[in-house]
């Protein structure tokens, strides 16, 4: 019955890390193959782990299986977020359908500053001669 469960476990991790590589492959712009190989690639290997640890069904095989995919979980997004955020910043294009880009406007190219919306941006300060740098609103 475990050989079973094993099998399914295995063949499941493939077919995750399978779509991510057709989702890095077909995906028009690198926002969405990132977000393909993150959520389906970690998918993949967690079910690769989580077989392995069925598999042997050791107590140090089960820890490290656990360890490994804890550690998927979080760095997976961080890094994904990290290149995703360095490719937007180079000025990699994003796909002629993209309906929202949610950092046009926080985003200084010539200072290479990100404006998280709690302090002001530079659109947003009126010139220190007309009220000393104080927000419009």
């Amino acid at each position: 019955m475990s050989e079973i469960i094993v099998a399914i476990m295995l063949l499941g991790g493939a077919s995750f890390m399978l779509l991510a590589a057709i989702g890095i492959l077909r995906l028009p712009d690198l926002p969405t193959r990132m977000h393909a190989s993150t959520k389906a690639g970690a998918m993949g290997a967690m079910f690769t782990m989580a077989g392995v640890a069925i598999y042997f069904g050791d107590g140090v095989v089960v820890a490290r299986a656990i360890a490994i995919i804890i550690f998927i979980l979080i760095t997976a997004p961080i890094a994904a977020h990290v290149i995703g955020r360095a490719g937007y910043f180079m000025g990699t294009p994003l796909w002629e359908g993209t309906v929202k880009d949610e950092l046009r406007d926080q985003y200084d190219e010539e200072t290479h500053k990100l404006y998280s919306g709690f302090e002001p941006g530079p659109e947003s300060m009126i010139p220190p001669d007309n009220g000393g740098g104080k927000r419009k609103d």
